[in-house]
């Protein structure tokens, strides 16, 4: 549709590199001269970074003086936005905001917005959008816009007290609207997750709340049929939910001056006695019921640690646990919680790559062999020799060397077996999760090395930085540390990435605590006088600063309530939780639910002030709570980590014997390619794809018929009067590879074309220096290549006159072989051939080649898949405005004789089909036609292969001398011209998609 985006832009999720460019650039800008900014490198990045993670949000104050710091800031992030904005676009980089924000424009446009709609409507007539709570202004005003009229049905399905990702862009105002404006509304009446002794639990916890907002309330539903009686039996203690309070005055956890427990040895103490609470639960002989759906029992399962999941709400609590759990020998991983950017074994790498950059220095070389690379302790590096010295910075220089040649991945795999990395790491307790970590940042700087071209320095300092913008919790999802293991384990993870979930048992050890709120960002709310718009000030301290920074702290309040309750509705059979009575915990959301909540529901943001309540008052209010729900709650005081690890069960004693192979090998089953094919049967001097790097771009010598009496005979004298712009440019496959990526880069239509092919030359060059001659003589060939016509096939259209929206470069393909994974058929080379001999008439240009498609050279059966990229797809108007769609090849190859001068004679038409014909071309160009017809027919609508596929062009760019290139019969030398016919196109689909009938 209209909102689509350009085919050539890259996906990102994160502009934090892009944005930190443009806050350098614009603070150095203007402070450059001033020795004391009034405003610091490091607030400009906050406001920044608010400002473009929330790029619909308004942005105050508007009425700030302009003179004013106030002013100041608010223009700096405005700027900001429009200069990202600009580079992404100068870049191609787009982001999936991007994409709702160029599909809502397109909704709303003046004359084509209503069109557009009309379009989605007519094809859907429901649309159902789940999970919508986490929706955005955008998201809803785009499904408002095309479904909420127009008599289409539009179904919405949330649950507003799950609504916990603001920090993703999520905005709860935008559901609270959308459920205003409905006509219809429903509620869930029936938990199909936890057990009914839960629910009651729940219901004593929650019930009547209001979770933030007057339109967020918690409602009472019951359990399924089936869960209708508690489903874990024989385990500690009978209540389905269980509140362990921490006393004060038991010594177990230092108090502060004025009383109250310390936060973080309460963490400890409460990771300590969780450790020996799964303990006691998987020692117990506890059993998970199972039943059908009508109630009826179908068997049990004994308890483990797999059951088990304990969910925080920080990345650093998850070490916590896990630490405290593996203390009792309680097998425990942390599912994504953190960026694998702080972790040691990133510290590690780093050093490492300091070492690598600088092979002779002490101090690196040091650092690299306290890392786990060298394995080396303080002792062995404070009483090593200088030969021991000397060895190792032998071995920095050889890793150095391997790294330049092969990159991350081939120097990681290199120390892993020379240095017995596995065997050494996972002989320490943490080894398995190290070594998880290990191999995920070495994956990570493996892709940015291998993208960006980044040499040691520059993948150094790429290391540096991620680190340093790692502490932010919320990462990218391909920096989340990553599952160390699949073993049965207690799954520890954060309540964000839990939900969604659901898990047996449940502990939340810190909901005693509330959320951590930065009092030095920008503050985000939502402004009532603005029929709550999202808003960021970024003014600072001023007027209404205060009151819009109450408005954010209370909206964060009211989120920490729901992810209290996500935390523990993850649970199907029990929850478990805490309460520590440190000085925050009246702010916390378990703080606030129990003592902070009025008649109607209404829980106050933080408390009152005055501290927690008492040990006493505690104690009291979890038994009030008790008693809402008898049986249901339980309440017991911490008594320390006690018990002692746990044992676990004994392995099975498994048979052991040799392992066998008996599967019989499919040794046809391939991913093959026109190169693999044809490898054989060229002669060592013909190709010049890409793709074959093995084989030389020069072309045999092609020369007159004997007899004088060719198509061409009587042009002879004329073309060899017109040379080649390119003769003096070398031969051979490398300079195939640069003109191809040169031709790839340029845009055809440029305003400068010689100053576009000028950088594309140089870029390519500076990547890998290929010996062209003269860049300005190559530059001016390819300059007359694409300024000469193409021919009657495509109505004489030149490259020059292809606008980069009409062309798709490199267009890849993979396609399946009679079943591809699964062969259903074979697919032989000869029967291409037996096609091409039943669809091209006799006076076709191709019609003799389908014979050498019987050389016994050529591959043998086809199975499995056939892969290949198109240099380049033209769209080309055709008769009455339909789009046509041409294969283009880019062909390198010298076709003169030895000694000749390399003229237009050489690339007349019928010396092509020659050439074609010789190299096997007819078969790849068959290939990609197919290839592009298959394209089309998914991705155009009305799609007919006669009228939409315009046929192939084989571009010999040595024989094309721009708009005075001379013709034979109306054909321009240098361009090999070929319609298939359309009923070949799709014979040969089908036998390549079923094989032979």
């Amino acid at each position: 549709m209209a909102g689509d985006v350009e085919l050539d832009v890259t996906f990102t999720e994160d502009l934090g590199e892009l944005r930190e460019e443009v806050v350098d650039d614009l603070y150095l800008r203007k402070f450059f001269r001033r020795g004391d900014p009034p405003l610091s490198r490091a607030e400009a990045g906050r406001i920044a970074k608010v400002a473009v993670a929330n790029p619909d949000a308004a942005l105050v104050p508007e009425a700030a003086d302009t003179d004013s710091i106030p002013a100041m800031r608010l223009r700096l992030a405005l700027a900001v936005r429009r200069e990202v904005d600009e580079r992404k676009r100068r870049a191609a980089v787009l982001t999936y905001d991007d994409l709702l924000t160029r599909l809502l424009q397109t909704l709303a446009h003046d004359t084509r917005g209503a069109a557009a709609c009309q379009r989605l409507r007519a094809r859907y007539r429901v649309a159902l959008v789940d999970e919508f709570q986490d929706t955005d202004p955008v998201q809803w005003e785009i499904m408002r816009r095309v479904f909420a009229t127009g008599g289409t049905t539009l179904v919405l399905i949330g649950d507003p007290k799950q609504a916990v990702y603001s920090f993703r862009g999520a905005d709860i105002y935008a559901y609270l609207q959308a459920a205003r404006e409905a006509r219809f509304r429903a509620t869930l009446g029936v938990n199909w997750r936890s057990d009914q002794h839960l629910v009651d639990a729940y219901d004593a916890l929650f019930g009547g709340s209001k979770l933030g907002h007057e339109g967020i309330a918690y409602r009472t539903v019951r359990a399924a049929r089936a869960n209708q009686q508690p489903r874990l039996v024989g385990a500690p203690g009978s209540a389905a939910l269980r509140v362990r309070l921490v006393r004060r005055n038991d010594g177990l956890v230092p108090l502060t001056p004025k009383g109250y427990l310390a936060a973080q040895p309460a963490r400890r103490h409460i990771a300590d006695d969780l450790a020996a609470d799964v303990v006691r639960l998987v020692t117990s002989g506890a059993e998970i019921i199972e039943r059908s759906e009508q109630g009826a029992e179908t068997g049990r399962v004994a308890v483990r640690p797999g059951h088990v999941a304990v969910l925080v709400a920080r990345h650093r609590h998850a070490a916590l646990v896990r630490d405290a759990l593996e203390a009792v020998d309680v097998p425990a991983v942390i599912n994504g919680a953190g960026s694998v950017f702080v972790t040691p074994m990133a510290t590690d790498w780093l050093r490492l790559l300091e070492a690598l950059e600088r092979p002779t220095a002490a101090n690196p070389a040091h650092a690299a062999a306290l890392s786990v690379f060298l394995g080396w302790t303080a002792e062995r590096v404070a009483t090593a020799d200088d030969d021991a010295w000397e060895e190792v910075h032998a071995r920095l220089h050889r890793w150095a060397g391997l790294l330049r040649r092969l990159g991350v991945a081939s120097l990681l795999e290199t120390i892993t077996r020379a240095e017995g990395l596995p065997g050494r790491m996972l002989a320490q307790v943490d080894g398995e999760r190290r070594l998880t970590d290990l191999r995920h940042v070495g994956q990570l700087l493996h892709a940015e090395a291998t993208s960006e071209q980044l040499g040691v320095t520059a993948l150094t300092g790429w290391l540096r930085q991620r680190m340093a913008d790692a502490g932010d919790d919320r990462d990218a999802e391909d920096r989340a540390r990553r599952l160390e293991s699949d073993a049965e384990a207690v799954q520890v993870l954060t309540i964000h990435r839990s939900k969604g979930l659901e898990f047996p048992v449940v502990y939340c050890p810190y909901l005693w605590e509330p959320g951590w709120i930065p009092d030095d960002e920008p503050p985000v709310y939502h402004d009532a006088e603005a029929g709550d718009r999202r808003t960021i000030d970024v003014g600072g301290p001023g007027p209404g600063f205060r009151r819009h920074q109450r408005q954010h702290v209370v909206e964060q309040r009211s989120e920490d309530l729901r992810l209290a309750y996500v935390a523990l509705t993850r649970a199907r059979h029990r929850a478990v939780l805490w309460w520590a009575a440190s000085w925050a915990s009246q702010d916390s959301p378990l703080g606030r639910l129990l003592f902070s909540r009025d008649e109607h529901g209404t829980v106050a943001t933080d408390g009152d002030g005055d501290g927690p309540p008492s040990d006493d008052e505690a104690a009291a209010a979890f038994g009030r709570l008790g008693a809402r729900a008898p049986g249901r709650i339980g309440v017991e005081w911490t008594q320390g980590s006690g018990g002692g690890p746990w044992r676990g069960d004994p392995d099975p004693v498994a048979p052991l014997g040799a392992g066998r192979f008996g599967r019989r090998l499919d040794t046809t089953w391939r991913r093959t390619s026109y190169s693999g094919i044809t490898a054989q049967a060229h002669e060592a001097r013909v190709a010049s794809e890409a793709e074959e790097t093995v084989l030389s771009d020069e072309g045999a010598p092609t020369t007159r018929r004997p007899d004088g009496t060719g198509p061409s005979a009587g042009h002879e004298a004329r073309l060899r009067s017109v040379p080649s712009l390119l003769a003096t440019m070398p031969a051979g496959p490398e300079v195939g590879t640069l003109i191809h990526g040169v031709l790839e880069e340029t845009d055809f239509a440029a305003p400068d074309l010689d100053a576009a092919l000028a950088s594309a030359l140089a870029r390519g060059q500076a990547r890998r220096h290929v010996d062209i001659g003269d860049p300005a003589t190559v530059a001016a060939g390819l300059r007359a290549a694409i300024e000469t016509p193409l021919g009657p096939l495509v109505g004489e259209v030149r490259l020059r006159d292809v606008e980069a929206r009409d062309r798709i470069d490199e267009l890849a393909f993979e396609l399946p072989l009679a079943g591809g994974d699964t062969p259903t058929a074979e697919v032989s080379v000869d029967e291409i051939g037996t096609v091409l001999d039943d669809h091209l008439a006799p006076g076709d240009a191709l019609a003799a080649y389908g014979g050498r498609l019987a050389d016994p050279a050529l591959d043998g059966p086809l199975r499995g898949f056939l892969s290949g990229s198109l240099d380049v797809v033209l769209r080309v108007p055709g008769p009455g405005g339909i789009p046509r769609f041409a294969v283009v090849d880019y062909k390198t190859n010298w076709l003169g004789a030895h000694g000749e001068e390399l003229s237009a004679w050489h690339y007349r038409p019928d010396a092509l089909v020659e050439a074609m014909d010789r190299s096997h071309y007819p078969l790849q160009a068959l290939f990609y036609t197919v290839a592009l017809h298959r394209y089309l027919r998914w991705r155009l609508p009305g799609y007919r292969t006669e009228a939409n596929l315009a046929g192939v062009l084989y571009l010999f760019v040595r024989g094309m001398v721009g708009p005075d290139t001379p013709r034979v019969d109306g054909r321009p030398c240098g361009v090999f011209a070929w319609k298939p016919p359309a009923a070949l196109v799709e014979a040969l689909s089908v036998l390549l998609d079923r094989g032979r009938p």
